[in-house]
């Protein structure tokens, strides 16, 4: 019997999350399924990190045991053959025995991208939150610095999550414009938004934000909680010291509205222990 690994990318839309569930679309529930069609083989593979519904994935990991004599970096190009166009397996590995995804220590990466403009664009609709008001990013910055750290993150959790403690590690977070092409290049330069700009007092030009948390773990909706309070200290509808009042709170109700899920990617796992081999590799 050998353990696989899986790094897995995905387009969260038309899925009800990773945990497979009776009657509805997973992402899990699409793995064991290819697996089966494959191999032969009835198995539950286990994620390193339950997305939840609407939410995507560039670098989510998995893992499953199989007795089939495939090799083992064969399995991202064989398993593709048997997932839908939105599931994509970007590599497989050989791992040991007792690796489990979810109990090791971990970086994981998120991304959230709001498409600050103040028409839709179609294009990133499924991949961004629109946010049609000019929103202030080094406000932005100074209110996710007080999250920076180890705190109780009660305040920034959905009420029904059920765990033995709401203490979490953030290890930094950014605020950034992100270029691209569509945007920066594209009908936004032409003459006609020009006139806009100039025929507009309140005009401004769409960009893409992004949001990145980095972390030791996260809690339900931990991510786009955060997300949504700081747009509202982008809106200046609170101050960026409010953020910190939020925090030792410990109550759901004084942070603010959990972002839109189709905004969210997690974007990264790092592996400490792997990532400490690689240093020693390097010396």
């Amino acid at each position: 019997m050998r353990r696989i690994r899986l790094t897995m990318a995905y387009d969260g839309t038309n899925y009800s999350g990773w945990q497979i569930q009776p009657n509805a679309p997973t992402i899990e529930g699409q793995l064991d399924r290819a697996i089966f069609e494959l191999t032969g083989e009835r198995v539950h593979v286990i994620g390193a990190s339950r997305t939840d519904a609407g939410v995507h994935a560039m670098g989510n990991i998995a893992v499953f045991d199989t007795e089939s004599r495939i090799p083992a970096d064969r399995f991202s190009q064989a398993l593709n053959g048997h997932l839908p166009e939105d599931v994509t397996v970007t590599m497989s590995s050989e791992v040991a025995p007792d690796f489990h995804p979810r109990h090791c220590d971990t970086i994981k990466t998120y991304e959230y991208r709001i498409l600050n403009s103040r028409r839709m664009i179609p294009q990133f609709g499924r991949y961004s939150w629109q946010i049609p008001r000019k929103l202030d990013i080094q406000a932005m910055r100074e209110a996710a610095a007080y999250l920076v750290g180890e705190h109780d993150f009660k305040s920034f959790c959905c009420v029904r999550t059920d765990v033995e403690s709401t203490v979490r590690q953030v290890t930094g977070i950014e605020v950034f414009e992100e270029k691209h092409g569509l945007i920066d290049d594209g009908l936004f330069k032409s003459a006609d938004y020009k006139r806009a700009r100039e025929a507009d007092p309140d005009y401004f030009d769409p960009t893409m934000l992004v949001i990145r948390v980095s972390g030791t773990g996260f809690l339900y909706n931990m991510v786009r909680i955060i997300t949504g309070t700081l747009v509202a200290v982008g809106r200046h509808s609170i101050k960026p010291s409010d953020v910190k009042t939020m925090l030792e709170a410990c109550d759901r109700t004084s942070a603010k509205e959990t972002a839109p899920a189709q905004g969210l990617t997690l974007m990264n796992i790092a592996y400490l222990d792997e990532l400490d081999d690689k240093d020693s590799d390097d010396t």
